[in-house]
């Protein structure tokens, strides 16, 4: 899956966040996403220490393996924990196609990497916006994708951090062209473009989707701001 998921990762892609999701509906919310054309299926993982909030684990992934599988598209978790080298293998096994972890969270970046690299699975870091996008150098070699936080990590609904645009190309130029750059937080039809300007090509949005009435014509409107793939293709 590795192969399939790094190629999706490498177009223009608008990611739902399913941390902004009714999880009364979950799986039908996720289900009218992907069939309004989304390819990236966003988890928000929070421990309650590397963050304050508590939220989603490797059951509700494997709640939606088989039917975000059966669409063409990918799970990519985004892990906000303390010592995630202590976690991946659940969410490998609950069938994560992509992991994102933080460099600020564990001292043992190139063992994460590799764990979940030998899992199958695309190795993504993450940095929070403060910082320094130098944090990537290190393990540019490593990583299948770099998120560059656009609002600090832990709360949906969070307005967009103007001064990200200026770290996305200092990330690009860290984490190398091979990487997929992926920007998260108060990403909507406005901020999104921006981003897209400033040399990401990966988009998480969470509310601007699932705090409308219609998730599906709110990602259709995002994906056509940034001209992303429609369903089907």
């Amino acid at each position: 899956m590795s192969a399939q998921a790094r190629e999706i990762l490498r177009g223009v892609q608008l990611a739902p966040s399913i941390l902004s999701a009714d999880f009364g509906r979950l799986r039908e919310q996720v289900m009218e996403v992907l069939h309004a054309g989304a390819r990236v299926i966003h988890v928000d993982v929070m421990d309650g220490h590397f963050v304050p909030p508590i939220t989603l684990g490797p059951l509700v992934v494997g709640a939606l393996a088989e039917c975000v599988a059966a669409a063409g598209a990918i799970i990519d978790v985004h892990l906000m924990i303390e010592r995630p080298e202590r976690q991946v293998g659940e969410f490998l096994r609950a069938g994560a196609d992509s992991i994102t972890f933080h460099a600020e969270a564990t001292p043992h970046a190139a063992r994460v990497a590799g764990l979940i690299r030998e899992g199958g699975a695309c190795v993504g870091l993450a940095v929070n916006p403060g910082t320094d996008a130098g944090a990537y150098t290190e393990m540019a070699g490593e990583i299948d994708m770099a998120l560059c936080m656009t609002v600090s990590p832990g709360w949906g609904g969070q307005p967009f951090m103007p001064g990200s645009l200026a770290k996305i190309p200092r990330v690009r130029e860290h984490a190398g062209p091979q990487a997929a750059l992926q920007v998260d937080g108060g990403i909507d039809e406005h901020t999104g473009p921006e981003c897209l300007a400033a040399g990401a090509n990966i988009f998480v949005a969470g509310s601007a989707i699932f705090s409308s009435k219609d998730p599906a014509k709110a990602f259709t409107a995002i994906a056509a701001s940034l001209q992303a793939p429609a369903a089907g293709s």
